[in-house]
């Protein structure tokens, strides 16, 4: 992720900025120019982007002039054609009920997660449509709760509400809201025994689903993608699941997956891989962006994974001695390496491809 500069005072601006802190301009990201820039109101909900080699006629996201949880500007021809949710935004699909204490908080914190998602998948040039005429299947997104917070902030059931899992299914990603409340995510965190569970996390892992099913799925699936990470027809699905959690991971799991729960099935294995260098790509970026290293994403995967490692041990150090866990607990085998590398020659590929779809 980079920083970006207010063009009316020169202050450093990051993505999930509204207002700049030292000369006090709303904010919000222009499209056009793909940034966080300061915005000039003209009256009548409209803004000029600040940016000088922009200027784009904008107008804000309902849900950052109603709900104030989003920043993302609309191009005024958009609205005055009706559209008035930003290019993030449109992908929801179902929202918190916002009737629920503390709901509007936890859905900007899982709106600010997959902002941060998407920014990556326009890095890699990965395709992210909601119209269905344009992607089978469209990519929607579902934010909702099988649970309710209690006034002392203890998660009850609730009789009329379904159960739900934070999963994915013909292109709807649904994360249960009870994952943006951080102290229940570290329950759930060590309750599962997993070095990491993030919401952003949950965001990358649900979409190399969305991935799967749109990139390999009747396109690589019977040879490439079993011979790296094997059968995903036998055993099948549920009966994967029903050993995992009977028996649980190998004990020599890490020699060959990126996670316990990769272990799992192969599709699992998949999403856990391609999250992963989804995660590796955005912290590189970040670090690239910000002159920790010299470089941030690469097409080069050697050098990525070098560079990544690195990096990884300096801050997983930092944050022991702050007392937290380690950002970058993997350790990349030769066979992890392949699945990487299957899953970075899938991107590229997707990227050559992209200007003749």
């Amino acid at each position: 992720m980079r920083y970006f500069t207010c063009h009316c005072c020169d202050n450093r601006l990051f993505i999930d900025n509204t207002l700049c802190q030292s000369c006090h301009s709303e904010l919000g990201w222009c499209s056009a120019c793909q940034t966080i820039s300061a915005l000039t109101p003209l009256g009548d909900g409209r803004y000029h982007c600040s940016n000088p080699d922009c200027v784009s006629l904008l107008v804000k996201c309902q849900n950052y002039a109603v709900e104030n949880v989003c920043n993302r500007m609309i191009p005024l021809h958009s609205a005055e054609a009706g559209i008035v949710l930003c290019d993030c935004c449109r992908h929801n699909r179902q929202i918190p009920d916002l009737e629920v204490d503390g709901h509007r908080h936890r859905w900007a914190k899982l709106e600010s997660a997959k902002r941060r998602m998407f920014y990556t998948l326009d890095l890699l040039g990965l395709p992210h449509e909601v119209d269905p005429q344009k992607a089978p299947p469209p990519l929607t997104f579902a934010f909702l709760a099988d649970e309710v917070p209690s006034d002392d902030g203890e998660w009850q059931s609730h009789h009329a509400l379904d159960p739900v899992y934070t999963g994915h299914a013909d292109g709807l990603i649904t994360i249960n809201v009870k994952e943006a409340d951080d102290v229940e995510r570290e329950r759930l965190r060590r309750d599962f025994k997993e070095a990491q569970r993030t919401l952003i996390g949950h965001f990358r892992h649900e979409v190399a689903h969305y991935y799967w099913d749109l990139l390999i799925k009747g396109h690589d699936e019977e040879a490439a993608c079993i011979a790296v990470f094997g059968d995903h027809n036998s055993p099948s699905y549920a009966e994967a699941l029903e050993r995992y959690y009977a028996v649980g991971a190998p004990v020599d799991w890490a020699e060959r997956h990126v996670s316990a729960y990769a272990t799992m099935h192969p599709w699992e294995d998949f999403a856990e891989t391609f999250a992963f260098y989804l995660d590796m790509v955005a912290v590189l970026d970040t670090a690239g962006n910000f002159g920790i290293t010299p470089t941030g994403y690469e097409e080069d995967l050697h050098a990525m994974l070098t560079t990544f490692q690195r990096l990884g041990m300096a801050l997983n150090e930092v944050n022991r001695e702050m007392g937290l866990v380690d950002i970058v607990p993997e350790i990349i085998t030769p066979a992890l390496y392949a699945k990487l590398e299957y899953v970075h020659e899938l991107i590229l590929r997707q990227r050559l491809q992209a200007p003749a779809n």
